[in-house]
């Protein structure tokens, strides 16, 4: 995608970082440390069996990142050709996760598919073309029994299309698809976890300041869709903790906030934007309680987030760790 192929608002957009960091003045303060630079728009941070990863978007990888910065790519996209009705024509890795039989599965963004990945080679998994909007899909959790919730944009982002609800995509464990429509839309959905216990899947709408929670039961059925947190400036990606609270990025306030249920912000890390754009989190490490963050300086011109790779992962401590919260 070049320069001349964006129709959509510069970094503009990412004005608000005083003024939401200002809306979240009685929350703890968390300092944070940078672990590694030199990718593109860096997303979707996963922590599985000890190793952190996410997504290098436009560099079409998914990296794991060592506790001193070195990074090793495990899925390698770039040389796969799109299908030919992709929305826009790259493979842009989205959200991932891990099957019980140990697969690592991937959303393949402006493909509409999710691939998967055994070790050796990558295959499609489920093909969301007819279910999703014509538009990308996005970010994704896994549940314990291969269970895929996936949001999606809903509306062409990349070339300025106006904004659209759309529902939640689910693929079920044996692979097939279908869209929640039953549920609703969410404007631009993003972000999507499930917390320790199992019943409660929370989502985050870009565009808009509403955070979603619905309750799960045991087959994985969703119900009871209702407001978990309304912030002071759109959120992107995020993850739970073992209490249920919420770490929620927001690009636009240059923040990584924790919100319980109910909206009170108890911990806040701050960003400078023109350094760092906050984009997702997940809590990794030693029981848990290392906060990882992703970060990039350039989402819709995908030609120079490459060029520059400026994308970055940094680090915070918490005090409330993840326990068996998902992603």
């Amino acid at each position: 995608m070049s320069d001349t192929d964006v129709d959509t608002p510069e970094q503009g957009a990412f004005a608000g970082a005083a003024t939401a960091a200002a809306a979240f003045g009685g929350a703890n303060q968390v300092p944070s440390t940078r672990l590694a630079i030199g990718f593109s728009w860096s997303e979707c941070p996963r922590w599985h069996e000890g190793r952190f990863y996410f997504s290098d978007m436009y560099h079409h990888r998914i990296l794991a990142v060592a506790p001193d910065g070195a990074t090793e790519t495990i899925v390698d996209l770039s040389d796969r050709t799109p299908v030919a009705d992709a929305v826009i024509p790259e493979v842009v890795p989205g959200g991932f996760g891990w099957l019980p039989d140990g697969r690592l599965i991937v959303t393949s963004m402006q493909e509409r598919l999710v691939l998967a990945w055994d070790g050796e080679q990558v295959t499609e998994y489920a093909d969301l073309r007819g279910v999703a909007a014509d538009a990308a899909v996005n970010d994704m959790v896994v549940d314990a029994d291969g269970r895929a919730y996936i949001t999606q944009l809903g509306f062409d982002l990349f070339r300025g299309a106006d904004p659209v609800p759309s529902p939640l995509l689910v693929v079920e464990p044996d692979g097939t698809a279908r869209a929640l429509t039953d549920l609703g839309g969410l404007m631009c959905g993003n972000g999507i976890a499930i917390t320790p216990d199992g019943g409660t899947l929370v989502a985050v709408e870009a565009y808009g300041v509403t955070v979603l929670a619905f309750d799960r039961a045991a087959d994985g059925t969703l119900s009871n869709r209702r407001t978990f947190a309304t912030l002071p400036a759109p959120g992107d990606g995020m993850c739970l903790d073992a209490e249920g609270a919420a770490w929620i990025a927001s690009p636009a306030g240059g923040v990584v906030v924790r919100v319980t249920e109910g909206g009170a912000a108890t911990d806040l890390v701050t960003f400078d934007v023109t350094e760092a754009i906050p984009t997702s989190c997940v809590l990794g490490g030693e029981d848990r309680r290392t906060l990882y963050v992703t970060a990039g300086t350039e989402v819709f011109d995908w030609e120079k987030s490459r060029r520059e790779s400026t994308g970055t992962v940094w680090t915070a401590p918490v005090a409330v760790g993840g326990g068996a919260a998902r992603p």
